[in-house]
Parts: structure tokens; C-alpha cells; sequence
């Protein structure tokens, strides 16, 4: 395994961490767990730790994961070991408080390495998060007394929601999206290395494309890397970046991402630039180069549109289906539109013909085109509404 120092926390973090939302047996917290689950939870972890896998990353919303875990942590090497969980915040820093006390009984730990407000995803959570008395001031607290080892926030939010967490100056580490299919958030990682601070990638593998079922074309243009190593390549090659998770279901999850290790010692620019080259021309030979580089410009956050259609996120999966034949990655993504609350906002584009659109696409170069593209998206997508796995 490689490390590297997470930012101002000083952790020796592996590039690869253990995510914890896959491996759960329910999104019930109150659920038996079976003896068949609890074994795969365990067999995960003893395969991670003999990776080197050390970073082991749960939340108080992924149902019985916390209590999966604290059946297996407090039996290892407390010091050779990197737990994180994430608390939602609330309105009410006491409830938030409550709420970090449940999860450490479930993990039975004494404290945690990394803390995290899970989910400041819009202005009301970064308002409980930021404000005096709020949530982050609880969680420093808990830094203080040696609950927690270092502070931090996790998000789906819009770049400005982001980035003034970010600028608030107080997390140490961030854990966020980022990866090929969607690199919006970059500015803020930068802002983030600025600060010295942790920068954690999240689910790269099935929000960054569903890369463990990849359409055939998407394999091919990554050949001779998998589709899973090209873009694990593709976060690592950053310096800023210093972790990605590994959102395992079963102890061989790990195994592709291995592959990545090697490339990121010596060969990184020799195996990525070509596929990126590739990608590039697919891109530009269904897509054009006009569209490619204006189709983002001047476009308004999904609370400025007639209704709420999230424009952004409609056209960056249209995009990759038309050009990549992500087709499977933008169904599942497009239909959660509507169901998604804070994690997922905004809606579908079934009405985009009937909305005019006019004056929220004013600043939009491509603002003629993006009702008629909305529209052929919703025919290529559109499909059952799709459920946010669980209340995380």
C-alpha cells in the first residue's frame, strides 16, 4: 500500500480507504443482523488491513455498518487503525451531539480518528454547520476533549456550498466528489490544498460512472487499464488528492483497485494521457468541440430554473451517454432526480418543451440548444423513478 500525509491532520493515510456503505446487511438500523452478513463485514475488513487498507470509513447513516463494526474494532490494534464516522448536522447541535453518541456506542470506541458533518449538501446545513453555537463548533469541541482526532465535513453539494466550507478555515479534511466524469468540484479541492487540508474522494467507482458494470465502448477507450484503475489513476495522479474510497460489498472489491498501485509509483502519465486523449476525441467526434467546451457556461443552480430542472447535472449525463454509451450510469443517476432531497436536488426534464427557460438560460452560450437536448435526454433516460438507497 502507498500513504500519504492527509493534509494538516498528519495521518499517514492509504490512498485507498475502506468505505463502509456497501458492505452493510440494511439501511435499517434496527435490523438483526444475520451471521452470514457479520462474516462478509469481517472478511472485508481482514482483507482491507492485509492490503494495508488501515482507513476504515462508516457513518451514523448507513444503517447497522457502525454496529457491524463494533464488533470487529474493538478487537484490533487500536493505534494501527484509522476510523472514521459522519453525523448529519441538524438545527439543533444537541440532537447532533446525541447523535455522535449513538454512533460511538455502535462502534465502541473510545474516540474516533476522523470526524465528519455528514452531508453539508445546501445552504440550510451549511448554516447549522457554520453559525456560533452550530454544529462544527460541537464537533471542535469533541476535537478538544479527545473524542475525535480531527474535524472535517463530507458533501454533494454545489461548488459554492463547498468552497465556503472550505474558506471557513476550521475542518482539517473534506471528503467530496471528484473524479473523470465529473471534475466540477476541482476548484474547491484546490482551495482545500491551499488550507492544507485532508482531501478524501468519494465513491469514485459508482458515482464517478458505475465502473464495476462499464459499457463496452467506456472499456475499451480505457483499455489497457480497466475502466475502475483509469479512473482511480486518474484522482491519484493529483497531489491534492489523497484518498479515494473503496465502497466494498464483498472482500474481492479491493482486488481491481490494486492495480492502480503500481501505475501511481512510476508509470502514471505514460498509462493515463493516452486514454484521456481517446476519451477526448469520442467526446468531440459525437458531441463537437463547441458544445464540449460551452454546454457548462452560464448555467444556473437548479433553484433558478422553472421547475427546478437540475440542467447541470441533465446535460453532464446526456453527454456521457450520448459519447461514452453510459447509458445504465445516467438512468440510474437522471431517474433519482425528484427523489433525491439534499443529497440528489432538482428535477427530471419531462416538461423541458413546455417550460420556457429563457431567462434562466440568459448567460448560456448554448441557451438556443439546451431545451431540445434536455428534451432528447429525458427520451434517452427517462425511465422508473429510482429511490436514494437509504437516509444517509
Amino acid at each position: 500500500m502507498l500513504y500519504r500525509r492527509f493534509g494538516r491532520t498528519e495521518i499517514k493515510m492509504p490512498v485507498l480507504s475502506c468505505g463502509g456503505m456497501r458492505y452493510q446487511q440494511s439501511w435499517s438500523d434496527g435490523d438483526r443482523v444475520s451471521t452470514e452478513s457479520q462474516r462478509n463485514v469481517e472478511a472485508c475488513i481482514a482483507r482491507a488491513l492485509e492490503l494495508g487498507i488501515n482507513h476504515i470509513e462508516t457513518a451514523r447513516g448507513y444503517g447497522t455498518s457502525e454496529a457491524q463494526l463494533g464488533q470487529i474494532l474493538p478487537s484490533l490494534p487500536r493505534d494501527q487503525i484509522i476510523v472514521q464516522t459522519k453525523v448529519s448536522p441538524e438545527a439543533d447541535p444537541a440532537k447532533f451531539l446525541e447523535t455522535f453518541e449513538r454512533s460511538m456506542k455502535r462502534l465502541r470506541l473510545d474516540h474516533v480518528d476522523l470526524f465528519a458533518l455528514h452531508g453539508v449538501n445546501d445552504e440550510t446545513r451549511l448554516s447549522w454547520s457554520l453559525r456560533k453555537g452550530g454544529c462544527l463548533e460541537a464537533a471542535l469541541e469533541l476535537k478538544r476533549q479527545g473524542r475525535v482526532r480531527a474535524v472535517g465535513f463530507s458533501t454533494h453539494a454545489p461548488l459554492p456550498v463547498i468552497t465556503a466550507m472550505v474558506q471557513d478555515g476550521r475542518c482539517d479534511y473534506v471528503n467530496l466528489h471528484w473524479y473523470y466524469v465529473n471534475q466540477i468540484a476541482w476548484p474547491a479541492i484546490q482551495a482545500a490544498a491551499e488550507r492544507d487540508m485532508g482531501v478524501f474522494i468519494i465513491s469514485p467507482t459508482d458515482k464517478g460512472g458505475k465502473l464495476h458494470e462499464p459499457s463496452e465502448k467506456l472499456a475499451r477507450l480505457c483499455a489497457p487499464l480497466s475502466p475502475i484503475v483509469f479512473n482511480d489513476l486518474f484522482c491519484l495522479a493529483r497531489p491534492e488528492v489523497h484518498t479515494i474510497s473503496v465502497g466494498a460489498a464483498r472482500p474481492s472489491d479491493f482486488d481491481e483497485h490494486m492495480k492502480v498501485l503500481p501505475l501511481l509509483e512510476g508509470a502514471r502519465e505514460a498509462a493515463l494521457e493516452p486514454i484521456l486523449r481517446r476519451i477526448d476525441e469520442e467526446l468531440e467526434r459525437v458531441l463537437g468541440r463547441a458544445w464540449l467546451d460551452t454546454w457548462h457556461v452560464g448555467l444556473p443552480e437548479w433553484e433558478a430554473v422553472p421547475g427546478h430542472v437540475n440542467i447541470r447535472e441533465i446535460l453532464r449525463l446526456y453527454n456521457l451517454a450520448r459519447a461514452l454509451d453510459m447509458t445504465a450510469y445516467g438512468k440510474a443517476r437522471y431517474n433519482l432526480l425528484g427523489n433525491g432531497d439534499h443529497w440528489f436536488p432538482g428535477n427530471r426534464a419531462e416538461r423541458a418543451r413546455e417550460l420556457d427557460l429563457a431567462q434562466a438560460l440568459a448567460q448560456a452560450p448554448q441557451r438556443h440548444r439546451i431545451p431540445e437536448v434536455l428534451a432528447e435526454a429525458h427520451a434517452l433516460l427517462g425511465g422508473q423513478e429510482v429511490k436514494r438507497l437509504g437516509k444517509h
